[in-house]
């Protein structure tokens, strides 16, 4: 009877060894699957119907905000979409400005990851137009890209890494540390739209509602633009010339 025990432990023991090593290695494998180089689209995420938006070695449809190019005060480099600081704050540079993605979205999810210089400031915009006689901030809401420990704007909620900017506020602690990479997302849908910074969902509101409106009318927009509430249902992205060094990568998109 111990000698059947003794085998019967052992038996248990090699199968949860085995176990253990199928497991192990099916870990590796998935790891392997997920592993996937900057600015390309895993197998899975091509499936899934994501679209790459920057290839990391040329514009591609990115161009100038009001302009038929892309701009020189932005360039192409290790990898990155990155913008030339000019030192002239919001003013931005004479060659730079901000650039939108030649197509518009309406319903859609856009992943994306950005690293700000010390004391940076930038910002990602979405269902933006392209009007002649108004900056794109004065058509579109933003997702704030900023250095919180060194810019004034991090002293305010409203205005720091992630937030909504002017609107709806994000703690401080939710970006990481200048010159490390932060991964953003935007899910707009039906007018429904969620901030997430670095896996957590930081900002949920809904456009065109009461609430909404009372937000903007508490805001800076309505004396640059009355009509700034009625957001569009369908526009452009765009990423903000602020006049600091701003990097992004790894920018797709994924309609719904």
């Amino acid at each position: 009877m111990k000698k059947l025990m003794f085998i019967g432990l052992a038996f248990l023991g090699l199968t949860a060894c085995q176990n253990a090593a199928n497991k192990t290695t099916e870990q590796k494998e998935e790891a392997k699957v997920e592993a996937v180089a900057d600015n390309t689209l895993s197998q899975a995420e091509t499936d899934a119907g994501w679209m790459l938006m920057f290839d990391g070695q040329t514009p591609g449809k990115w161009r100038g905000y009001g302009k038929d190019h892309f701009p020189t005060g932005w360039k192409i480099e290790n990898g990155t979409l990155q913008c030339i600081g000019s030192g002239r704050g919001e003013a931005g540079s004479l060659e730079g400005g901000d650039i939108i993605f030649d197509e518009k979205f309406q319903n859609f999810e856009l992943s994306l990851e950005w690293k700000i210089s010390e004391g940076g400031n930038s910002g990602i915009l979405y269902l933006a137009q392209e009007l002649p006689d108004k900056t794109i901030w004065q058509t579109a809401p933003e997702m704030q890209v900023l250095d919180n420990t060194k810019h004034p704007d991090g002293r305010e909620g409203v205005h720091s890494a992630g937030a909504l900017y002017d609107m709806i506020g994000v703690a401080a602690d939710k970006v990481k540390p200048v010159g490390e990479w932060n991964q953003a997302k935007l899910l707009i849908y039906k007018g429904l739209v969620e901030h997430w910074l670095n896996g957590e969902k930081v900002v949920s509101y809904h456009l065109w509602t009461p609430e909404w409106n009372e937000m903007v009318a508490k805001s800076k927009f309505p004396q640059y633009n009355p009509d700034w509430a009625n957001v569009a249902q369908e526009g452009f992205i765009g990423l903000q010339d602020h006049g600091d060094d701003v990097w992004y990568k790894n920018i797709k998109i994924r309609k719904m």
